[in-house]
């Protein structure tokens, strides 16, 4: 297998690369970006720098200006102007200053000294010259502000500013013309960065596109034509040791080996199916294959024992053949006299079941009767029960009359002493009591009847609930007769239900039994006519077994 640099340290190491060249370039445009701000602010500063120096040298002009104006027209407005200038606006303090905070050279700063010590001793002159103006001299003024000396310090002074104001410019032109440059070649190394970046991704996708997608798209291929069982399809990839070659190389592998198995068990089920049952699985199958093999091995010794033991079963069922073809004969020959047999038998199962049908038909004809008599006896029982109730209730109004005559016996009694102390009062009024003592002994007299005749009612009374006690008895027990008498009706005509019932079942068990009999009768015709095929059968299969076995002794098998 050749030496190949792995995918993904190919891709790590452009990545890293890309990786690099954007945090280079972060780096630059963060550099950039101060550049550009320092440029911005020195041009800024430049700006404020001219404009100071401007100011310090026009506030210098202005003092001069405003003295030769006053010493040439003594105007107070000049005057004033003048130390306006000196005491309030202070332009020269000020742009020197500002000037300073802002930065300049020492060089710069000699000029500035200068030209403050020249301005300085013009002073002396200046206030010379504002005095004789005061004083009416306007001449002599004038001979201090335009004299010698006094324009001489001013030629100088000028000459410096100019010198002055052409090294301010120079150096800040420099400073930004460096600026300058500096921002375009930082400008250039972005450029370039993103130029390394893109070429670097670029590379990226052209190493994926042709050593990572491609390869993979040929094995999705290649596994798409292994999966439908195509294994000689070309694979024009090489292994190698990087990671889609090792890939590579195990579908290599893979395709090799499942030729291998296939050429195996391809070459096996052929001397299988040539007869060839004596052979070893030597070959040795790997990991999921293993089952295959066992298999196999499990076949060829099923196939071996299955095809003896068909050898052995041939000749034992040759040797039986005949046999059964003997006693298929003999079973024939039974099978005939029981069709005889069965045919007496049907002819007294018909006749009985005639018999058994009578019988049905006479039973049921006697329950119909039994049901009948039962319900006149429960009618009977329902009238004597209807009966010994009146009885019932005519002892109950006895017992109610006989309440009410004892009520009747009470009032006699009461009438029978409320009559006696009537005729105890009436003796004792005399004569005036003697009509009340008649009236009492006739109420006495009538209270002593109706308690005899009370007497004998009870007695009539006592006499006819006697009578209806026994009547009630008499009438229980005839009610009782009579329920004992319906009881055993319903039990007659039950038990004569059930041998309905019974008669009926035989009939039907005897049709059922004629029924099987002529089933047995049908199977034993069948048994006859069975048997004599089966002859003829159990012959044929004797000439087939014998085939049979010549059949199998063409196999090869091993020797146990």
């Amino acid at each position: 297998m050749k030496k190949a640099m792995k995918q993904s340290k190919l891709i790590a190491i452009l990545n890293g690369i890309s990786i690099l060249a954007l945090i280079l370039m972060i780096i630059l445009l963060v550099y950039y970006s101060n550049v550009n701000e320092k440029l911005s602010k020195d041009n800024e500063s430049r700006f404020d720098l001219t404009y100071n120096a401007n100011r310090f040298m026009n506030g210098s002009s202005y003092l001069t200006n405003e003295v030769r104006a006053y010493a040439a027209t003594g105007d107070q407005v000049h005057y004033d102007n003048y130390f306006n200038e000196i005491n309030n606006l202070k332009n020269r303090d000020l742009g020197v200053a500002a000037m300073q905070e802002i930065g300049i050279t020492e060089e710069e700063q000699s000029m500035i000294d200068e030209m403050s010590a020249l301005s300085n001793n013009l002073v002396p002159l200046e206030e010379n010259a504002m005095t004789n103006v005061q004083a009416g001299n306007l001449q002599e003024a004038l001979d201090y502000v335009y004299g010698k000396d006094y324009s001489t310090a001013i030629t100088q002074i000028n000459g410096i500013k100019e010198q002055f104001l052409a090294a301010l410019d120079t150096r800040t032109k420099e400073d930004i013309q460096k600026l300058n440059r500096r921002s375009a070649l930082i400008r250039l190394l972005i450029i370039l960065s993103m130029l390394l970046v893109g070429c670097m991704q670029l590379m990226v996708m052209n190493v994926t596109r042709k050593r990572i997608l491609k390869p993979i798209i040929a094995v999705r291929d290649q596994m798409s034509e292994i999966s439908t069982g195509n294994l000689s399809a070309d694979f024009a990839l090489e292994s190698d040791t990087s990671e889609i070659g090792m890939l590579v190389d195990s579908i290599h592998d893979t395709k090799n080996e499942l030729k291998k198995y296939i050429h195996d068990i391809d070459s096996k089920l052929a001397q299988m199916a040539d007869g060839k049952m004596d052979l070893t699985i030597d070959n040795n199958y790997l990991g999921e294959f293993l089952p295959i093999q066992n298999a196999l091995a499990q076949i060829l010794d099923s196939l071996n024992h299955a095809l003896l033991q068909i050898n052995q079963t041939a000749g034992l069922v040759s040797d039986e053949s005949e046999q059964v073809a003997s006693d298929a004969q003999i079973l024939s020959n039974g099978a005939t006299e029981q069709a005889s047999a069965i045919q007496e038998l049907s002819a007294s199962i018909q006749e009985l079941s005639g018999q058994v049908k009578s019988t049905s038909h006479d039973a049921d004809y006697a329950r119909r009767s039994s049901i009948d008599l039962a319900g006149q006896l429960q009618s009977c029982s329902k009238k004597m029960e209807d009966l010994t109730s009146a009885m019932e209730d005519i002892s109950e109004s006895s017992q109610q009359i006989s309440g009410i005559i004892k009520t009747i016996e009470d009032i006699s009694f009461q009438t029978n002493i409320l009559a006696l102390n009537a005729s105890v009062e009436a003796a004792r009024a005399g004569n005036f009591g003697k009509g009340f003592a008649v009236v009492a002994d006739e109420v006495q007299s009538l209270a002593n009847k109706s308690s005899v005749a009370a007497k004998d009612i009870t007695k009539l009374i006592e006499n006819s609930m006697e009578l209806v006690r026994h009547g009630t008895s008499l009438s229980g027990d005839t009610t009782e007769a009579l329920s004992v008498g319906v009881t055993g009706s319903q039990n007659t005509a039950h038990l004569i239900q059930k041998i309905a019932d019974s008669a009926q079942q035989q009939a039907m068990s005897l049709e059922q039994l004629t029924a099987g009999v002529n089933q047995i009768s049908d199977v034993v015709h069948t048994n006859t006519v069975t048997a004599e095929k089966s002859a003829s059968s159990a012959s044929e299969l004797y000439k087939q077994a014998g085939e049979l076995k010549r059949s199998v002794q063409k196999f090869q098998l091993r020797k146990l």
